[in-house]
């Protein structure tokens, strides 16, 4: 296996231009992260905030990879802070779980669509990666403003509730802690999970709240009546442990998963190392200028164990580099981009899929890719067919598929390169990293020259002055909406790491999906 060298000067002008670049890039993400701290987790009552019963239910130590912190970022009002739920992977009591905690602090914890969506991504990490899951339950039901957005269809309310089943089918705990409120449909949680807590003076379940109960019956009722602990601990048995507070719930959590089926985080097959080039430098190799491309050799030396990688292909289809290496003793198959898809890189990258897949190999797509290429000459030489193999491979590898977008992913090298509609068990983006239908500029100038054309059938001419300013909010829009922090807000991604961190995040995703279950490879028909 061949080690990767570092041509980078890291005492150049460019390189300090790059570093402080990506540092006002960054500083936009932290500062939203500091605002979403801020403004959940707010402690009320005897109840401890949300992050604080995640922090005391993890074995000490040990890491919290949330996934969708910035979930609801700038919607409904910019008051949701991560969706009013808390979701991410730990360690409990020896053994990976998934944590969904509802975060009563941020609107009762009731759920709006973004929360939904947040909920099942959770949940389907879960499950492809073999997690039991532990639902901390305090959330006043739906949303009731937004309940079309909530209720009837499939991947909305109802989808987490045939997930616990479905899930513990499968031999996955399913865990509930009722730590506040639990009203309405929000009340199969717990009735469902595999075992329930319910804290005593603050947990209730109940189908309709007291306001519910006085409104279709005339009987006034107060909720520890209606659905206290008391009642469910001796007469409903919707619940099965009694806890005297937060702390003594989170006891018996742990003394349940304890207990429990589950799995510790698979060994590395090989001994983990270090990179020989330190990933803190990788700022400083994404250009100021976005137009300039991302050199991914030096990438991926600060990223690989020992900076070693075994290339396939070196020669052939050069605007993507293929090959294989380790991340913290974890065998991958790496994908990144170096120019625009032609034919060639496409077929390649296929090809490259399929040994993986044979071999039993997960897959690592680092993107920065505005598409593949166009014109006439392309089209008449099928790049449309080659495409679709990189695709339907892409689509149809079963071995775990993990994508960081690094720099742009843009229309249908996003798909190419595993984006969120095929399926990667985990994905992130850097702060500086873009995605769109196309880049701005260039969807600016073909809704501009239809204008033109759309003018010039009537007679009229379309003045550059006119063109300047039919552009602008289009770009302005485009800028918008490609940024990091919006595609977060919506689940588009899990989350927003820094290059240095992306070592340590494709590791825990690694060991996570070694030790959960596999499944068989089969493609569908490619067209050669």
């Amino acid at each position: 296996m061949s080690v990767l060298r570092s041509e980078i000067n890291l005492s150049s002008e460019a390189f300090r231009n790059n570093l402080a670049a990506f540092g006002s890039q960054l500083e936009a993400v932290e500062t939203a992260r500091s605002a979403i701290l801020a403004g959940s987790g707010k402690k009320k009552g005897d109840k401890l905030p949300v992050r604080d019963r995640i922090n005391r239910l993890l074995d000490p130590g040990s890491p919290f990879v949330e996934v969708g912190q910035f979930g609801a970022h700038g919607m409904y009002g910019g008051t949701i802070y991560s969706g009013g739920i808390v979701t991410g992977i730990g360690m409990v009591s020896g053994r990976l779980v998934m944590i969904v905690a509802n975060d009563g602090s941020v609107k009762g914890g009731t759920y709006y669509p973004i929360t939904i969506r947040k909920h099942i991504r959770a949940q389907q990490v879960a499950r492809e990666n073999g997690l039991p899951c532990i639902y901390l339950v305090d959330s006043g039901g739906a949303f009731l403003p937004l309940q079309d957005e909530i209720f009837p269809d499939e991947n909305q309310f109802g989808t987490i509730f045939r997930n616990i089943a479905e899930m513990s089918a499968l031999g996955l705990p399913q865990i509930a802690a009722v730590m506040g409120s639990c009203t309405a449909g929000g009340a199969y949680i717990p009735a469902m999970c595999d075992e329930t807590v319910i804290v005593r003076g603050t947990g209730t379940i109940f189908l309709g709240g007291p306001q519910l109960v006085q409104a279709a019956t005339g009987v006034k009722i107060d909720a520890e009546s209606l659905g206290g602990a008391d009642l469910h601990t001796t007469q409903s048995a919707v619940a099965d442990h009694l806890a005297h507070d937060d702390e003594h719930a989170l006891r018996l959590v742990r003394d349940i998963v304890a207990r429990s089926p589950g799995t510790a985080p698979a060994r590395s097959p090989l001994a983990p190392e270090e990179p020989l080039y330190d990933p803190a430098e990788l700022p400083g190799l994404i250009s100021a200028n976005p137009r300039e491309p991302i050199r991914p050799r030096e990438i991926l030396a600060r990223i690989l164990d020992g900076s070693r990688f075994d290339e396939y292909r070196a020669r052939w289809g050069t605007t993507i580099i293929c090959g294989t290496g380790a991340i913290g003793g974890y065998p991958v198959g790496v994908l990144i981009n170096d120019g625009v898809l032609f034919s060639e890189s496409a077929q390649k990258a296929a090809n490259f899929i399929e040994i993986c897949c044979q071999r039993n190999i997960p897959l690592v797509f680092l993107h920065n890719i505005n598409g593949f290429m166009v014109g006439q000459e392309y089209e008449a030489d099928g790049i449309a067919r080659h495409g679709a193999k990189m695709v339907n491979a892409v689509s149809c590898a079963a071995v775990p598929k993990f994508s960081v977008m690094i720099g742009g992913s843009y229309g249908a090298g996003n798909f190419a390169m595993c984006g969120r509609a095929f399926g990667p068990r985990m994905m992130a983006m850097w702060p500086n990293a873009r995605t769109s239908v196309m880049g701005g500029e260039q969807a600016a100038t073909v809704l501009a020259l239809v204008r033109e054309a759309q003018l010039n059938k009537q007679g009229e001419e379309f003045e550059p002055e006119a063109q300047v300013a039919f552009k602008e909010p289009i770009l302005k829009r485009y800028e918008e909406c490609s940024q990091p922090l919006y595609a977060a807000a919506r689940m588009w991604v899990d989350s927003i790491i820094t290059p240095q961190q992306t070592r340590d995040w494709l590791g825990l995703g690694l060991a996570m999906a070694a030790g959960g279950p596999s499944k068989e490879t089969r493609f569908g028909v490619f067209r050669i």
